[in-house]
């Protein structure tokens, strides 16, 4: 089933009408060939192309009998046709059709999926200037580690959009390739120069080698760049759900007026979106485990890939289009809540600082094996008797015989920690300093 969303476009594109119609186009490149270089009457493929009629029942209805797709389409659009039907598909194999149109099917949808892409980048981009010094926790191990800011976090978030952006694009180009090379790839009945011409007539470049398919490490890319994206999709979106957690509550999805949270319980408002972007990457990924299994074939040349690919591909296609349009809307309707930052920025009583404090007590003479022992020492007490770290520090004396009051409290200096941050907004956006 085809998720409701409002991208209808990439849905068509892996619909049964348009791969059809895709068949009919490399079909009449093919003649289009033929006429180039004195093979069929001029004239031919443009008949063809007006008479033809793309009927899915039909084709359908004939490959209950015939058994073999490429035949019962065939057979539907020369009914059609008169005497032109004759050079529709002469001299090729099945899958210089089949892969020829899988190529440009997915070089559209690649296309449609990197725009999804630099949409949600220009949503991240936005949150990232939005928030670039609004200090939050920064976490490791799921534990708080030191201060950061929701905008490099963000920011993050963008750059990695921006390498998955060229990584499709370079499997969209991997994947731009055609063939119409006959039953083993060797030309036998079709010269070099008609593929050529198909491949510069259809704008994707013609195989340097082909063995009757496509060698499918191409297409085992394309759905590994996908659920590349589809993984990062979901760290996102996994993350929005841990910030979503009520003891944290950072940031949440948008609730919307009417929207129900709970069967059970009314005041629920649950990460639904995001947690079905990242369930959905589950899929994907093993779509991708299914594109390497693709590539090892009989003698390179059987067609156990071809039931594969028909699930893997639109499905891949489809469902990364749909986290990214979703994505985005969490992206664009986000709700922060600086406040709560801060107050969890605060909740282990500056402990958040204590690098700082290490640091500055080496600085100022004392040994880092001992400088680590004290802040320890006093981390551990802050920790078991919920006292505030500082004052800890302030009372020591191992630190007041290395460090003055003024001193001390510089390390709990929030602004310290992020001075660096608009020096990282401008190595990624490239800003005058």
């Amino acid at each position: 089933m085809i998720p409701r969303y409002s991208r209808p476009e990439m849905a068509t594109l892996w619909s049964e009408e348009e791969k059809f119609r895709v068949w009919l186009e490399v079909e009449i490149a093919v003649v289009e060939a033929f006429e180039q270089y004195g093979q069929a009457p001029e004239g031919t493929a443009d008949t063809i192309r007006k008479g033809a009629v793309v009927n899915v029942e039909r084709i359908e209805e004939l490959e209950a009998t015939l058994r073999h797709d490429v035949i019962a389409f065939l057979t539907s659009v020369s009914e059609n046709l008169g005497d032109e039907s004759r050079f529709l598909h002469f001299g090729m194999t099945s899958s210089d059709l089949l892969d020829t149109a899988t190529s440009l099917i997915s070089r559209r949808s690649g296309m449609l999926i990197c725009e999804g892409v630099c949409g949600l980048a220009k949503a991240l981009r936005s949150l990232a200037e939005k928030h670039r010094h609004t200090p939050m926790i920064g976490r490791s191990h799921g534990v708080h580690a030191e201060p950061t800011t929701f905008g490099l976090k963000a920011l993050g978030w963008y750059t990695e959009m921006e390498r998955h952006k060229d990584r499709i694009l370079a499997a969209v180009a991997d994947m731009s390739v055609g063939q119409v090379s006959g039953a083993v790839g060797t030309f036998s009945h079709l010269g070099p120069e008609i593929e050529e011409f198909v491949c510069h007539r259809l704008g994707l470049s013609p195989a340097p080698v082909s063995t009757q398919i496509l060698q499918r490490d191409r297409h085992a890319a394309m759905i590994q760049a996908l659920a590349g994206l589809s993984a990062s999709l979901e760290k996102i979106a996994t993350e929005i759900r841990n910030l979503q957690r009520t003891e944290i509550l950072e940031a949440e999805e948008a609730f919307k007026k009417g929207q129900k949270g709970s069967s059970a319980m009314p005041h629920k408002r649950n990460p639904i979106v995001c947690e079905r972007v990242a369930g959905l990457a589950r899929v994907i990924r093993g779509n991708a485990m299914a594109a390497l299994e693709n590539v090892a074939l009989w003698h390179e040349r059987d067609i156990t890939h071809s039931s594969v690919e028909r699930v893997i591909f639109p499905d891949s296609f489809i469902l990364v289009d749909y986290q990214l349009f979703k994505l985005t809307q969490v992206m664009e309707g986000l709700i922060v809540y600086p406040e709560n930052m801060m107050r969890n920025l605060n909740l282990t009583g500056g402990l958040v600082f204590s690098q700082r404090v290490l640091l500055a007590l080496t600085e100022a003479g004392m040994r880092r094996e001992e400088s680590y022992a004290v802040v320890q020492e006093n981390a551990l007490k802050t920790w078991n008797e919920k006292q505030d770290f500082k004052e800890l520090l302030l009372a020591d004396e191992r630190v007041q015989k290395v460090m003055n009051q003024s001193q001390v409290e510089a390390c709990f200096d929030l602004s310290y920690n992020l001075r660096h941050v608009d020096a990282i907004f401008s190595r990624v956006f490239k800003e005058e300093r």
